[in-house]
C-alpha cells in the first residue's frame, strides 16, 4: 500500500491467529508503558528533592505493567523468556521479584510507604501520658533499580516485536484463506487519526 492511500476503515477479523496478534500487541504497549515509566522515573529521581507521588505512580505504574506481561492467562511472556535474553544473571534474577514488588505496591491491605507503630507516652510514675504514632518509611526505588527494569522490558519489547512479525504474517495468511464474499461479511472498523469522544 502506498503512502498516498489511506485505510479509513478495516475488516474484524477474529480468528485464533488474530486473537494472539492482540494479545502480544497489548503486551507490547504494557512494555512500552514501563519503558516511558522508567524514563520518567529517571528524570524524577534525577532533582535533590523528588516528588515522593510521582515517583510512587510512576513505579507503580511500571511494577503492574511489567508484572501483567507475564500473566498465565495470556502465557505470551514467561520466566523462560527473560533467562533467554543477553542479560547478566543479577539481571535475571532480579525480575524474579517482580510479583512481590507488585504485591507490595499495589496491595489493597497494606500501605507501601510507611510502617507505623503506636506507642504510649509516660509521666515519672509511669502512668500513661499520651498516644503517640510512630511512622516510619519504607525504602523507595532508586535509580539503579529503575534502570535494570528498563533494561528488561527494553530486550523483552524486542523480543515480543519479533513475534509479532511473524503473528502479523500468520494473520494475513489466514485473511488470504478467506474469499472476498466472506471478508465483504465481517464487521468494518472505522479507522479515525480523532480521540474518542472528539
Amino acid at each position: 500500500m502506498s503512502d498516498e492511500q489511506q485505510v479509513s476503515a478495516v475488516r474484524r477479523l477474529d480468528t485464533p491467529e488474530s486473537g494472539e496478534l492482540a494479545q502480544l500487541s497489548a503486551v507490547f504497549e504494557d512494555l512500552q508503558y514501563v519503558l516511558r515509566c522508567c524514563e520518567n522515573l529517571v528524570n524524577a529521581l534525577a532533582v535533590p528533592r523528588p516528588d515522593p507521588v510521582l515517583v510512587e505512580a510512576l513505579w507503580t505504574g511500571a511494577v503492574v505493567g511489567y508484572v501483567r506481561c507475564f500473566s498465565g492467562r495470556t502465557k505470551i511472556l514467561t520466566d523462560a523468556d527473560v533467562e533467554g535474553l543477553e542479560l547478566e544473571d543479577e539481571v535475571k534474577a532480579f525480575h524474579k521479584n517482580f510479583s512481590t514488588l507488585r504485591d507490595h505496591y499495589a496491595s489493597r491491605h497494606v500501605n507501601p510507604r510507611e510502617a507505623f507503630t503506636i506507642g504510649i507516652a509516660q509521666a515519672n510514675d509511669g502512668h500513661p501520658t499520651g498516644v503517640a504514632i510512630v511512622s516510619t518509611p519504607r525504602p523507595g526505588v532508586d535509580d539503579t533499580t529503575v534502570r535494570v527494569l528498563g533494561r528488561i522490558s527494553y530486550a523483552l519489547s524486542g523480543l515480543v516485536d519479533g513475534r509479532m512479525q511473524e503473528s502479523q504474517a500468520r494473520v494475513l495468511e489466514a485473511a488470504r484463506s478467506m474469499t472476498p464474499a466472506q471478508l465483504a461479511e465481517l464487521p468494518i472498523v472505522h479507522l479515525s487519526e480523532e480521540p474518542v469522544g472528539h
